[in-house]
């Protein structure tokens, strides 16, 4: 543990989906209760307040591993706006170069970064579905579904994406049996033309809607790709209205080749207080 009792972090966001990073080589951020831990610190207001934390650890065959966790606690594969903000913070800090391969549960990630932006090259897609039949509370729902590194269902609206309740049929469709136990994340998109689409998205383990996703703004240019909707470059604009950008060869049914690229801010670095840390541990800060 450090001498200080401090545990230094950074807070980032990609495309408004905002993250706590952690240099965790040293093994300074709690092992016991981290799920319980990790929700706490993500909390807003009585916490720093995220919608994940990741943790860069030493791995013997990549620059590093992520350990990533969502703002519930539960830990998830991959996440695409959190890998472009930990390759920034990796490279800055001087982990790895400007070139680098990152080890996820989801496999191996490469990213470049150029100043602010990171270009990473995704896991393959996989698992493909064109259309998905669902009986929901609010009627039926007709999706598509992709693992882009997690699972993501992707919906087309065809008129107002700014009036849909992501948060109504997001809940529905992420807990939906057809997608158990794992459940998804929901994605509804518009397409603009064929180069440009609009995502908002419902996050399994935030529970809610997230100003931005990445995986799920390469799940909807796939998507839309799939259909003939779209083609490579796909501009994806976030529900932060930031833009993303999804690059993809078609291969047959399937796709290869896929990178997504856009910025990574860092908005301020702090320090956890282990008074904060222990107490969290044992539960003494409540707040529920």
């Amino acid at each position: 543990m450090l001498e200080n009792d401090e545990v230094p972090f950074w807070k980032m966001h990609g495309s408004g989906n905002d993250f706590i990073i952690i240099d965790n080589r040293g093994g300074v951020f709690p092992r016991t209760d981290r799920p319980d831990l990790v929700a706490r610190l993500c909390r807003r207001s009585v916490g720093i307040g995220a919608d994940g934390l990741i943790l860069v650890e030493d791995d013997p065959y990549s620059d590093f591993l992520w350990r990533f966790y969502n703002s519930d606690g539960s830990e998830a594969e991959m996440c695409g706006n959190g890998a472009r903000c930990v390759a920034r913070f990796a490279f800055l800090k001087q982990i790895a170069g400007i070139e680098m391969t990152f080890m996820t549960p989801a496999g191996p990630i490469q990213a470049s970064v150029e100043r602010d932006r990171v270009r990473l090259e995704m896991t393959r897609p996989f698992g493909l579905r064109r259309s998905v039949e669902l009986e929901c509370e609010g009627g039926p729902e007709k999706v598509a579904f992709i693992n882009t590194g997690v699972p993501h269902a992707v919906i087309l609206i065809k008129d107002d994406l700014d009036a849909v309740d992501v948060a109504g049929r997001g809940r529905q469709i992420r807990l939906h049996p057809e997608f158990s136990p794992a459940g998804t994340n929901v994605d509804f998109m518009t397409v603009l033309d064929e180069h440009r689409l609009a995502v908002r998205t419902f996050e399994r383990g935030v529970e809610d809607e997230t100003m931005g996703c990445g995986t799920g703004a390469v799940a909807a240019a796939l998507v839309a790709a799939d259909a003939g909707l779209v083609r490579s470059p796909a501009e994806v604009t976030t529900r932060a209205g930031d833009r993303l950008t999804v690059y993809f060869e078609r291969n047959g049914r399937g796709f290869r080749e896929v990178f997504l690229e856009g910025g990574a801010v860092i908005v301020y670095k702090g320090v956890l207080e282990r008074e904060f840390l222990t107490a969290a541990a044992s539960g003494a800060v409540g707040f529920e």
